[in-house]
C-alpha cells in the first residue's frame, strides 16, 4: 500500500513548485510581429496587451490591411505565449508528483 504521508509531502512539494510557475509565468512578456515588423505587439504573461507599436510606413495602409497586420501580430504573440507557458508549467508537472503511476493532470 502506498504511504499517504509521502505523497501529501509531494503534493505539497508541487503545489509550491506549481505557485513559483505562476509567479515566473506573470513575468512572462512575448512581441508578436507581423508585416516585416511593421506591426509589434506585446503580451504578458496573463495574456493581456502592453504595448502595440505601429511604423509609420503601415499607418499609410488601408484600414483593412493595418487590422489584418494587428491580428497577425496579436495570432503570433499568443502562439509564442502559449510555448513559453506550457514549457514552465512541464517543468513543474512533467514529471508528475514522483509517484509510480500517477499522471498530471488529475
Amino acid at each position: 500500500m502506498t504511504d499517504f504521508s509521502k505523497i501529501l509531502e509531494k503534493a505539497k512539494e508541487v503545489e509550491a513548485k506549481m505557485k513559483e510557475s505562476q509567479e515566473k509565468i506573470k513575468q512572462i512578456e512575448v512581441v508578436g510581429v507581423s508585416g516585416g515588423d511593421a506591426v509589434k505587439l506585446t503580451l504578458n504573461g496573463e495574456g493581456e496587451m502592453t504595448n502595440l507599436d505601429l511604423s509609420d510606413e503601415v499607418m499609410k495602409e488601408d484600414k483593412g490591411i493595418i487590422v489584418d497586420l494587428i491580428r497577425a501580430a496579436h495570432s503570433n504573440a499568443k502562439n509564442q505565449l502559449k510555448s513559453k507557458t506550457s514549457e514552465e508549467i512541464s517543468k513543474v508537472a512533467g514529471g508528475g508528483l514522483g509517484i509510480p503511476g500517477f499522471k498530471w493532470p488529475l
